[in-house]
């Protein structure tokens, strides 16, 4: 075999090697890493074992208190009480469950910051109103700010209306993402967005969004993936990230 052939498929094979590496999408443990001892959703220990399993994201959501605090939670109501129509003191009693009081998002960027390897994902929830919606928002850049993470955070949201706020709000290159599943990939980035989010029921229903977001130039994230099938599907199709409970798995299955 002529030497000029030899390194022409060498050439070749070392660029498989690294397309195939940089194919591989980042692991985002879903409300942080709380199927494990000692953790739970959206908590300060949830991040912790995000961080420690080398997790590329560790998502989480947030409301803000009517006395301006932003809070960690999923669920907005909570023993019939909605956060964002209450005092950050309507919460001090309340444990998650794993025992940890529910968290400040000040506390948790206070965690995050120590390190540079695992994001947050921080998703603004919808508030009862467009009034404490825009004040969350405004209040978690000014914190992710305050903590010199702008370029070290990402944001999600269902709604339009935060997602819009913090790109027209947020620092010039903000990484904003839709959840809602139901907006085409071109139609976003005209819009300002930087991914999308979206199910992936979605995704398999407009399989042809792959393709469309990649060509607008909008990464791509896919939730929440539970099982090894579907994360081999995603991997093939080339996303960006891909949200699980599963976290650990995921990343067998990407090894």
């Amino acid at each position: 075999m002529k030497i000029g052939k030899i390194l022409w498929m060498a050439v070749a094979l070392c660029g498989a090697v690294v397309a195939n590496a940089q194919s591989k999408p980042g692991v985002i443990a879903h409300r942080g890493y709380w199927k494990t001892p000692g953790a739970a959703q959206n908590s300060i220990a949830s991040l912790e074992k995000a961080i420690a399993i080398g997790a590329e994201g560790s998502e989480l959501d947030v409301y803000i208190t009517t006395d301006g605090v932003v809070v960690l939670h999923h669920d907005g109501v909570i023993d019939g009480k909605r956060i964002d129509e209450g005092t950050y003191a309507d919460l001090q009693n309340e444990k998650l469950a794993n025992g940890e009081p529910i968290p400040t998002f000040e506390a948790y960027l206070d965690v995050a910051r120590k390190q540079k390897h695992t994001k947050p994902i921080i998703e603004i929830k919808p508030h009862s109103s467009k009034d404490r919606e825009d004040a969350a928002v405004t209040a978690a850049l000014d914190l992710v700010h305050k903590a010199k993470m702008d370029k070290r955070v990402e944001y999600i949201s269902f709604s339009r209306n935060a997602c819009e706020r913090l790109i027209a709000q947020g620092p010039k290159k903000i990484k904003v993402a839709y959840l809602g599943s139901d907006i085409a990939p071109k139609e976003l980035a005209e819009q300002g967005y930087t991914g999308l989010d979206y199910h992936i029921g979605a995704m398999r229903n407009h399989e042809n969004w792959f393709d469309e977001a990649k060509a607008a130039g909008l990464e791509i994230n896919v939730w929440t993936v539970n099982d090894e099938a579907s994360m081999k599907y995603l991997i093939g199709k080339g996303v960006d990230y891909i949200t699980t409970d599963e976290p650990e798995l995921l990343q067998r299955v990407l090894k």
